[in-house]
């Protein structure tokens, strides 16, 4: 993860964890769904670990968002 985008990936696990939320998911919940850690969401959620284009199209599924909307800021 390059430092010089930390603001974006920061806003982008904004956005992640404000659509979670409004699902009414725990990140544990997320997380199963996703097949990834918990802390790896909360990682992303907190702008602490990048993320694969295909996980940001999964969790926009499981969100029922589009993807652009994640980064959107």
């Amino acid at each position: 993860m390059d430092i010089e985008f930390s603001s974006e990936y920061k806003n982008l696990g904004l956005n992640i964890a404000f659509y979670r939320k409004k699902k009414g998911y725990s990140q544990q919940h997320f997380a199963e769904l996703l097949n990834i850690s918990e802390s790896h969401v909360g990682g992303i959620e907190q702008g602490k670990h990048g993320s694969s284009l295909d996980l940001i199209w999964k969790m926009s599924r499981i969100l029922d968002v589009s993807p652009d909307k994640l980064f959107i800021f």
